[in-house]
């Protein structure tokens, strides 16, 4: 069983698609006070076919399918609206600007926007209930420390998920745990038929032989790790141990995917870096205005396998490098001009030739000076695992994690290894493409790291 309903999304799609028919439909009734003709309702398809799959990637990027925006009810209607401007924007640019579609009178436009926002809005919050696709089972979790309470008050919190924790057990207060009243007839009178357990923990061994005779009752064990990987989209390394890392982490060639990664990076960091050349001359008189040094900044970070490597960016600071230098031990400061350059952006378009000549790639875990990596090294377990792929613009960590700004948080950075941990054991073309869809998100909004 499934705690996340995997096919959620494509019914999400499906549903979306229903609505946008249903909402083309009632735009011709209402524009001409009758039941349009197979004629022209097909006549109107064909455009607002093409008009809709854009849509759908507005809705994507605007997570729209994805499971933690889901589940926010209170989220959704702004969530839709300014999908819906954006889908607004490039309708107007559609129609109006490209000619082949001669759709007369462009209000028929104006009048699908409407009918669209109400019914993807009473779709999204009432019509996936309907459907009784998220029935929830009853639940035991069994583990021990801070992941296994954020599990519980998540899947408890939230109606998105297929779980419901009835009651949870402690393995660090298993000493005198009356194992068969809290959790075998627990089981049977609370009529649980799903077991959540830490197969990992020591201290579960005690209770296996108990567990194992449930087997024959009809319930269901699922590793926590699981779960919690599957809800959370991260993995915890106060969750793994070494045993984790051999199963899951693999430097084994990925042939077809790590070559359309190479030439992804290749033809999309090429566009963009010769397209940017154009903001070049801007950024060097801006700089010069401000405080005439130099244009650039050369960095050296930890790229893979721990090799250093120089990464040139648009100098923000007063300085052109402070080598990584955090804290009392750094005078280097943010210039009137890095600041813009810093919230725009446009310090990172000069990485863009890193990524062509292989020093780093478009998509993986953001590459660190060698100071810090050498004290998270230290104080964090495995973290130099992140370093057994090539570094990126972009990360999973960059768009769902916390983010230390010049500083050596341990919490903070611990909490990012444990999305670069996800991201290199599930890597794959979709999924950098989706990273690559959310930060270009981010950077419209001009949010994040």
């Amino acid at each position: 069983m499934k705690v996340i309903n995997k096919k959620e999304p494509i019914l999400l799609f499906l549903g979306d698609v229903l609505v946008f028919l249903v909402s083309l439909y009632l735009m011709l009734i209402v524009r001409y006070h009758e039941f349009p003709s197979s004629e022209l309702f097909y006549e109107h398809l064909v455009p607002f076919s093409i008009l809709f799959a854009t849509w759908v990637l507005v809705f994507y990027v605007a997570g729209l399918y994805e499971k933690h925006t889901l589940i926010l009810k209170s989220k959704l209607p702004s969530i839709i609206l300014n999908a819906q401007i954006v889908n607004t924007v490039l309708s107007v640019l559609f129609f109006y600007f490209i000619p082949y579609f001669n759709i007369t009178p462009k209000t028929n436009l104006f009048l699908y926007l409407f009918f669209s926002f109400i019914l993807m809005l009473g779709w999204r919050l009432y019509g996936v209930e309907k459907l009784g696709i998220r029935r929830r089972h009853k639940a035991l979790l069994i583990g021990s420390g801070r992941e296994m309470k954020e599990l519980f008050e998540e899947v408890n919190n939230n109606n998105r998920y297929h779980l419901q924790f009835v009651s949870s057990v402690d393995l660090d207060e298993i000493d005198g745990l009356d194992i068969k009243e809290e959790i075998i007839n627990r089981v049977y009178s609370e009529e649980i038929n799903s077991i959540v357990v830490d197969l990992r923990n020591e201290k579960v061994e005690t209770l296996l032989p108990h567990l194992y005779n449930l087997i024959f009752s009809k319930v269901r064990f699922l590793d926590m790790h699981r779960v919690y990987e599957d809800i959370f989209d991260r993995i915890p390394p106060s969750l793994v141990r070494y045993s984790w890392f051999l199963e899951n982490i693999s430097l084994a060639p990925h042939g077809v995917y790590d070559f359309i990664k190479r030439m992804m990076d290749i033809v999309i960091a090429g566009v963009l870096a010769v397209v940017s050349l154009v903001v070049y001359p801007f950024v060097w008189l801006a700089i010069m205005i401000d405080d005439q040094g130099a244009i650039f900044s050369i960095q050296e970070r930890v790229g893979k396998n721990n090799k250093l490597i120089k990464l040139y960016k648009f100098r923000t600071m007063t300085n052109a490098n402070d080598g990584g230098v955090w804290g009392n031990g750094n005078t280097n400061r943010v210039t009137k001009v890095g600041v813009f350059l810093r919230n725009s952006r446009i310090d990172e378009l000069p990485q863009l030739w890193n990524v062509l000549r292989g020093h780093i790639s478009l998509i993986g875990p953001r590459p660190e000076f060698a100071e810090p990596v050498a004290h998270y090294t230290e104080e964090i377990a495995y973290y130099n695992v992140r370093h057994l792929i090539k570094p990126g613009l972009s990360g999973w960590a960059q768009i769902y994690g916390d983010h230390a700004h010049h500083g050596t948080d341990i919490s903070v950075t611990a909490n990012k290894l444990s999305y670069d941990l996800y991201y290199i054991k599930n890597r794959s073309v979709m999924l950098d493409v989706k990273i690559a869809l959310r930060t270009l998100k981010i950077l419209t909004l001009r949010s994040g790291e």
